[in-house]
């Protein structure tokens, strides 16, 4: 009776291969179907929609959590702007970050956490339809292990810009989307050519409209935006693109470290949350 073969993607070129290859034939990488190469870290990374739905589902979890721990600011308001909006208590308990948290509590881990709180429903929905737009160009074009790199990085120095710059208390996903942003402009300049200039003029377009949408609207944190949009920049340069180098081990096991940091961050978050909430 002979075994059935399992098939996998390799975690290296994505190719669909059989798990008992020594070596992937199309890529060249040693033992494809090794555990430590095929793990949920490397799955994760495997489809461009599996990477976006894990970033929503976190931000929409934490999001939930942060109404579930309460007392809501405005309840049912009738402004839309302000509708289902978490109170302050409640962000910084689950890790807003600025001046007040990072100089009085010293929590300098809420440069990570701030990245996926949300102050109401349509903060979280317009935050969530500029990332399911602009990652998949990010994820084609840097590669999904650097799209992680990109989004974890660039919120954390888009928060320690507007820190620097003495914001009080913020939150958001904005400053990791606008790092984004960055990116896909650097590589829109850089590639050249009709795609390379059609990209960095559609791309222009969107910052060119955070930017004057964060100065028509007060409470906006134009430091974060701008902060995350020249961090991307930056590391969209020292990072590289496929066309220029293919992802290695480094993008890999830096991408990994991106992970473990946010889960633990928000695991304690949640935990220290609930704790001083209720407990304490």
């Amino acid at each position: 009776m002979t075994r059935k073969r399992r098939s996998i993607l390799c975690p290296n070129c994505k190719k669909l291969i059989s798990a008992d290859e020594p070596r992937c034939p199309h890529c060249g990488i040693a033992r494809p179907g090794s555990p430590l190469k095929n793990n949920f870290f490397t799955r994760l990374f495997v489809s461009t929609d599996q990477i976006i739905k894990a970033i929503v589902f976190v931000n929409v979890g934490m999001y939930i959590i942060s109404l579930l721990i309460g007392p809501w600011s405005s309840g049912f308001s009738l402004n839309p702007l302000s509708l289902l909006s978490p109170s302050n208590k409640s962000l910084l308990l689950l890790g807003a970050t600025g001046t007040l948290p990072i100089d009085r509590l010293h929590r300098w881990w809420t440069l990570i956490s701030a990245n996926y709180l949300h102050g109401s429903l349509l903060h979280i929905l317009f935050n969530m339809i500029a990332l399911r737009q602009i990652a998949p160009l990010v994820i084609r074009e840097f590669g999904p292990h650097r799209m992680v790199i990109l989004y974890l990085l660039t919120g954390i120095i888009g928060f320690l810009v507007s820190y620097l710059a003495g914001v009080a208390l913020t939150i958001g996903a904005s400053a990791a989307v606008c790092g984004l942003i960055g990116a896909s402009l650097y590589y829109g300049k850089s590639r050249g050519g009709v795609y390379g200039r059609a990209i960095y003029r559609q791309i222009g377009a969107w910052a060119l409209g955070i930017f004057i949408f964060g100065f028509l609207v007060p409470s906006i944190n134009n430091w974060g935006h701008g902060g995350g949009m020249v961090a991307g920049a930056i590391l969209g340069f020292l990072l590289g693109y496929e066309e220029k180098r293919r992802e290695g081990l480094f993008q890999r096991i830096l991408a990994g470290l991106c992970v473990v940091a946010t889960l633990v961050i928000l695991v304690w978050a949640i935990g220290s949350g609930i704790y001083f909430r209720f407990l304490a």
